[in-house]
């Protein structure tokens, strides 16, 4: 029950990564927002499931690109279970896109929701942490705010925005009792990733560039979140936690 007593807010917790995080911090005592847009029955599912058998939580429906509707879901969290003590960041959007091809749509679209809708939440989340003792906030970024990934120009871009948002908020929070963090997921074995887990092709190729020669699960990112969403973690902030297999060290001889 590491978690017992606090309130976490976590984003498109409908499905995949989100829905393992929003689940695990939820049996580890916390309240949890199970924010969605998509997969409405899985997280008001889910919210259930949480309120019965552990502590009180809700599900909320927001898009996090926008600002009006991310603080009314703050205003929403605050007004049903009290201050949000953590934050995590999960909400994302990926389609491949060839970079010369790619439509100006594209791009706004994987940018505001996953870097703006980071901001938007983030800010939310630090005005209510800066007037209630602090909290932490953890972002589900990706391997690839770091390795380059050809035909996700856009996508990477927004990731590597995430790296930067982090560690310019990190040391600009701290003195408020606000820990920020990432998570950088590599290959996780969740719907997203369907098509690549239906090839037998690609698994191939990707055990090869895993040096731990397998796809990761979304519980074990959960673990690393409720590790950063912890007082374990109190002398942490600032950094990114690869979640990975060791893809992004992945090298071969030549």
């Amino acid at each position: 029950m590491e978690l017992e007593g606090k309130v976490a807010l976590v984003t498109g917790a409908g499905s995949g990564i989100g829905h393992a995080i929003a689940s695990r911090f939820g049996r580890e005592g916390a309240s949890v927002v199970v924010n969605y847009f998509g997969s409405e029955d899985e997280a008001e599912a889910l919210a259930g499931e949480l309120s019965a058998c552990c502590a009180r939580s809700i599900p909320v429906r927001a898009d996090v690109s926008d600002g009006a509707r991310v603080r009314r879901m703050f205003e929403e969290a605050v007004e049903a279970l009290g201050p949000v003590d953590v934050l995590v960041n999960n909400a994302g959007i990926s389609q491949p896109a060839a970079f010369l091809e790619m439509d100006e749509a594209t791009w706004d679209r994987t940018l505001h929701v996953d870097l703006k809708g980071a901001f938007l939440c983030a800010q939310a989340a630090a005005r209510v942490m800066r007037d209630n003792g602090g909290g932490a906030i953890i972002n589900i970024s990706s391997v690839h705010e770091d390795v380059p990934f050809p035909g996700f120009a856009h996508y990477c871009a927004a990731k590597g925005g995430m790296r930067m948002l982090m560690r310019a908020l990190a040391p600009e929070l701290a003195p408020l009792g606000i820990r920020v963090n990432n998570i950088a997921p590599g290959a996780i074995a969740t719907r997203v990733n369907r098509r690549t887990m239906d090839d037998p092709e690609k698994m191939a190729l990707l055990r090869r560039v895993v040096p731990l020669g397998r796809m990761g699960t979304a519980d074990e990112v959960a673990e690393v979140a409720l590790f950063l969403a912890s007082e374990r973690a109190r002398y942490v902030t600032g950094s990114t936690y690869y979640v990975d297999g060791g893809l992004a060290r992945h090298a071969e001889p030549v």
